[in-house]
C-alpha cells in the first residue's frame, strides 16, 4: 500500500476463518458457522457469521499499549502484518533474512487464534537500498530468492500474502519500479509462480489502491488477472487496499469486486480507512458511518468477496494524518478508544442490530486537560438522525480512580462507577446533523471511557 504499518490481533475465528478463506471459492448464499449474539458479539465474530473475516492491520511499536492490545486481540479474527514483513525488514543486506519484528506480530496472532495475512512480497517502495544496485540480468534471481525464502519461512502459518502491491499508476500504465525497468512487464507471474512453489496452500494476492471502483487502473488489474488465469499464473486474489475519502466511496464498488470475481478470483478489502477533513463533527461522523456501512454491504453482496480489514482500527494509529494533513479520523475507534459511530454501522451491516446505540445519537469523549491528580473532558454529543432530537443521556463507567467534580451544560448523576448526563434545559433540542457538547472536570488519572453512549429522547412528534 502506501505508507503502512503492520498487523496482529485474536478471535475465536483463528483456524475457522482460515479454512472459510480456503473455502470461499465454493461458497455462494454463505450459511452462518454459527449463531452470534448481536448485541454482545465483536466485529470478528460477527463477520464470521456471515462467513468472511473482519480484521485489523497493526505495527510493531503499538504492540507495548496495552489498552490497544486488548481490543485488538478481542475484537478481531484476522491480522494484517503492516510493516515488518517488507523487504526493508526482511532482507536488509543481500542474503541476510532477519524475521525477529514480523515473528512478534505472528506469534501474538497465533497465540488469539487470529489468521494472519502476509504484506508485502514485492513492492516497489520500502526496499533497502541494495536492491536497485543489482545489475538487471540477476535481479530476477533476488526477487526469487527473496520470495522463496520468505514464504518458505511462514508456510503453513499464514492465510494469505500480498505478492506484488501496487504495480500500476493511475492510468492503467505499469509503474516504472525497479522490478518493471530491470526485469520487464513479467515479473509479476514469476513473483506469483516464486511464491506458490515456496507454499502450495497459502492463498495469493494482487493487492493495489484506487481500485475500488471501475476504471483505467482497476482495468489494467482485471486485464491482468484474466490474463493470468488465462495462462495458468497461480493467482488467488485481488486485494482493494480501499484508503477512502468519507462522502466518495465509488458508486461502482459491488459491481467491480463482483467482476473481479467472476473471472474465479476472491477478492479481499484490505485496508480500509475512510477519512474526513478535520475537525470532526457530529455530521461528518454520520457520513464515514454510512461509508463503512456500505463497504461492508457491497463485500457480503459477493459471495467471493471473503473479509474485510481495516489499516489498524484507531485514529490514535492511524497513517493518514501524516500523508494528508488536514485529514484523518478515519478509523473506527478515535484516538481515545471509543467506537464511533463507524464502528456501529459496521457492526449493524454485519447483523449487529441498529447502527448505534440509541439510534443515531453520538457522544465522543475527549480529554482537554490534565494535571497531577485530575483532567478536564468535553463531550460532544450529536443528532444524525433526519427527524430531531428533544433531549439527550450520555452514560458511561468511569476508569478505575476516576471521579467527577463538576459538571457544566449537563444534569450529573452517579450511581457508584456509573455515570448519567442529561441536556440542560437550553441545549437539548438537537436538529438534523447537529451537535452540542457539554464539559466536565474530574479527579484522579486522566483516561477515555471505552463504553460511552448517548440516548435520545423521543423526536418531536412521535406520541410517547
Amino acid at each position: 500500500m502506501l505508507r503502512h504499518r503492520p498487523t496482529r490481533g485474536r478471535r475465536t475465528a483463528g483456524l475457522l476463518t482460515t479454512a472459510l478463506v480456503a473455502l470461499s471459492a465454493a461458497m455462494t448464499a454463505v450459511a452462518p458457522t454459527h449463531t452470534a449474539h448481536a448485541d454482545t458479539a465483536t466485529l470478528g465474530e460477527l463477520a464470521e457469521a456471515k462467513g468472511r473475516y473482519f480484521g485489523s492491520a497493526t505495527d510493531n511499536p503499538e504492540l507495548s499499549d496495552t489498552q490497544y492490545t486488548r481490543i485488538l486481540g478481542s475484537e478481531f479474527g484476522q491480522i494484517t502484518v503492516g510493516n515488518t514483513m517488507k523487504w526493508q525488514y526482511t532482507e536488509p543486506s543481500r542474503g541476510r533474512f532477519d524475521y525477529t519484528a514480523a515473528e512478534e506480530v505472528v506469534d501474538l496472532a497465533e497465540s488469539n487464534g487470529q489468521s494472519v495475512r502476509g504484506h508485502t512480497l514485492v513492492w516497489h517502495n520500502q526496499l533497502p537500498s541494495w536492491v536497485g544496485d543489482v545489475p538487471a540480468g540477476e535481479l530476477l534471481g533476488v526477487m526469487r530468492d527473496h520470495i522463496t525464502h520468505e514464504v518458505d519461512h511462514f508456510k503453513g502459518r499464514l492465510a494469505h500474502w500480498d505478492v506484488v502491491n501496487e504495480a500500476f499508476e493511475e492510468d492503467g500504465s505499469r509503474r516504472q519500479s525497479v522490478f518493471q525497468q530491470k526485469i520487464g512487464d513479467s515479473y509479476i507471474a514469476e513473483a506469483f509462480k516464486a511464491a506458490r512453489a515456496a507454499d502450495p496452500d497459502v492463498k495469493l494476492y494482487y493487492n493495489d489502491y484506487n481500485i475500488e471502483g471501475i476504471g483505467p487502473k482497476s482495468d489494467a488489474v482485471y486485464e491482468m488477472v484474466k490474463s493470468f488465469k488465462a495462462q495458468g499464473v497461480p493467482i488467488d486474489g485481488v486485494g482493494m487496499q480501499a484508503h477512502l475519502i468519507a462522502g466518495q466511496v465509488p458508486a461502482s464498488l459491488q459491481r467491480n469486486i463482483q467482476r473481479f470475481a467472476d473471472l474465479g478470483v476472491d477478492v479481499a478489502i484490505t485496508e480500509l480507512d475512510i477519512r474526513m477533513t478535520l475537525p470532526r463533527t457530529a455530521a461528518k461522523d454520520t457520513r464515514q458511518a454510512a461509508d463503512y456501512g456500505a463497504v461492508v454491504e457491497a463485500c457480503l453482496a459477493v459471495s467471493r468477496c471473503v473479509g474485510i480489514t481495516v489499516w489498524d482500527y484507531t485514529d490514535k494509529y492511524s497513517w493518514v494524518p501524516s500523508v494528508f494533513p488536514g485529514e484523518g479520523a478515519a478509523l473506527p475507534w478515535d484516538e481515545h478508544f471509543a467506537k464511533k459511530p463507524a464502528y456501529h454501522a459496521i457492526a449493524a451491516a454485519l447483523g449487529g442490530g441498529s447502527p448505534a446505540p440509541g439510534g443515531d445519537c453520538t457522544a465522543t469523549y475527549r480529554v482537554t486537560s490534565r494535571w497531577q491528580g485530575g483532567f478536564t473532558a468535553e463531550i460532544t454529543v450529536g443528532n444524525g438522525r433526519t427527524a430531531p432530537i428533544d433531549g439527550w443521556t450520555v452514560t458511561w463507567t468511569l476508569p478505575g480512580g476516576q471521579s467527577i467534580s463538576h459538571v457544566w451544560n449537563g444534569y450529573l448523576t452517579v450511581d457508584g462507577q456509573r455515570v448519567t448526563v442529561r441536556n440542560a434545559g437550553y441545549n437539548g433540542t438537537l436538529g438534523s446533523n447537529a451537535s452540542t457538547t457539554f464539559g466536565l472536570q474530574g479527579e484522579g488519572t486522566a483516561g477515555t471511557p471505552a463504553d460511552v453512549t448517548c440516548t435520545p429522547a423521543q423526536p418531536f412528534g412521535t406520541p410517547a
